[in-house]
C-alpha cells in the first residue's frame, strides 16, 4: 500500500491544466482514439475522419492536449503522428484513486 501527501498548491495548477483538457468531449475522446490506436500511436489523418469537424479544429485540441503533456506528436513527412503520454496519464489517476488503494491493471 502507498501513502501519498496531498498535492500542493503548485501541484494542483499544474494538474488542473490537464484535467481542464480533458473537460472537453472531443479532446477526450482524442486522447481515447490514439491510446486505442495500432502501437499506442495515431496519425492526424486517422483521427479526423472521426469527427465531423474541421482539419484546423482537430489540430487545435490536438494542440490544448499536447500543451498540457498528455500526447506528444512527432512529424514524420507531412503528417503528425501522436502518442499519449503514460506517465502523465498515470499521475492524473493517482490523483483519483484514494491513498492504500491498490490499483491493478
Amino acid at each position: 500500500m502507498r501513502t501519498r501527501a496531498p498535492l500542493t498548491g503548485d501541484e494542483a495548477v499544474e494538474l488542473a491544466s490537464a484535467f481542464k483538457a480533458l473537460g472537453d468531449p472531443v479532446r477526450l475522446r482524442l486522447l481515447s482514439l490514439i491510446a486505442a490506436h495500432e502501437g499506442g500511436e495515431a496519425c492526424v489523418c486517422d483521427l479526423t475522419g472521426s469527427f465531423d469537424l474541421t482539419g484546423p479544429t482537430i489540430s487545435h485540441h490536438l494542440k490544448v492536449l499536447r500543451e498540457a503533456g498528455l500526447i506528444v506528436g512527432e512529424r514524420r513527412g507531412t503528417w503528425i503522428y501522436y502518442r499519449v503520454v503514460p506517465d502523465r496519464i498515470r499521475l492524473l489517476s493517482d490523483v483519483l484513486v484514494p491513498s492504500g488503494v491498490e490499483v491493478t491493471a
